[in-house]
């Protein structure tokens, strides 16, 4: 888990940079393209069955999968890289949610104090002039709602990963996740395509190259350990993202959005000591 932290960390600094001029959709796409030939790949070579097991549930993760993508994409873009990498920390408690609620994983006071605790981080990082005055940070509030439904969308996504983890391999699981996102942002794509120049054709090579690295790492973490506790063990991705926004972008976060970054972690531990 730890290992595919630093490799989405990597994702989001390509997207970031890429996500200067470049449309979301069509990097999604390009994010899609690639691990779709990647996985495809992988699948033939280890003679697994291509198109699983648990068909309904692949395409549910698919396209679940797809529409946290995007929607994590597009916040990269509009919001520091430390900040919303914390915003997305939420989404271990989600999971540990939505995995009590379908995989009757345990769930009690602890869950629901780590819930609270990041919601009033996510208030402390985006920090709006309504709560702190006009002189606050007041990130863009409709990025952070949308940062927010990349986190919900993602905790669907990795509770479906884990019960997939009883019947199908993590190569078919990936492979899905693609073949799905691949048609789907290509309508998203019509009349905003813009023809890439040769560093950003790099950039959008490389996102989908490290993405798959940190999808093999995360797949196969959901598949040995709970999904709540598994989820949580990958916070350290927040500094790897915090160290790219310093060096590529002089991103450097206030006290207060420290502090609120304190809470999503106190948050997602007390997740990892109850799952």
């Amino acid at each position: 888990m730890v290992t595919a932290a630093f490799f989405f960390s990597l994702m989001s600094l390509l997207v970031k940079l890429a996500g200067q001029r470049l449309p979301t959709a069509e990097i999604v796409f390009a994010r899609s393209v690639v691990m779709l030939v990647i996985s495809f790949i992988l699948v033939r070579q280890a003679r697994l069955m291509m198109w699983g097991r648990r068909r309904s549930l692949l395409i549910l993760r698919g396209l679940v999968g797809f529409g946290a993508l995007f929607c994590f994409f597009y916040a990269v873009t509009k919001l520091p890289l430390a900040d919303i990498t914390v915003i997305h920390f939420t989404n271990p408690v989600f999971t540990a949610l939505f995995a009590s609620l379908f995989l009757k994983e345990s769930m009690g006071r602890r869950e629901v104090s780590g819930l609270i605790l990041c919601v009033v981080g996510v208030a402390l990082v985006a920090q709006p002039s309504f709560l702190f005055g006009s002189g606050a940070r007041n990130l863009d509030l409709f990025a952070v709602g949308v940062a927010l439904c990349a986190s919900l969308l993602s905790s669907v996504a990795y509770t479906t990963v884990r019960k997939l983890g009883e019947t199908d391999h993590h190569l078919v699981v990936i492979f899905y996740f693609s073949l799905i996102s691949t048609p789907a942002s290509i309508p998203l794509m019509v009349g905003h395509f813009l023809w890439p120049t040769p560093l950003e054709w790099l950039m959008l090579l490389g996102v989908g190259i490290v993405t798959h690295s940190a999808q093999i790492f995360l797949t196969k973490g959901l598949h040995r350990e709970r999904a709540g506790r598994a989820m949580s063990m990958s916070y350290v991705q927040v500094l790897f993202a915090a160290t790219w926004g310093l060096v590529f972008f002089g991103e450097i976060p206030n006290a207060i959005s420290g502090v609120g970054a304190v809470l999503i972690f106190g948050g997602t531990l007390l997740v990892a000591r109850r799952v």
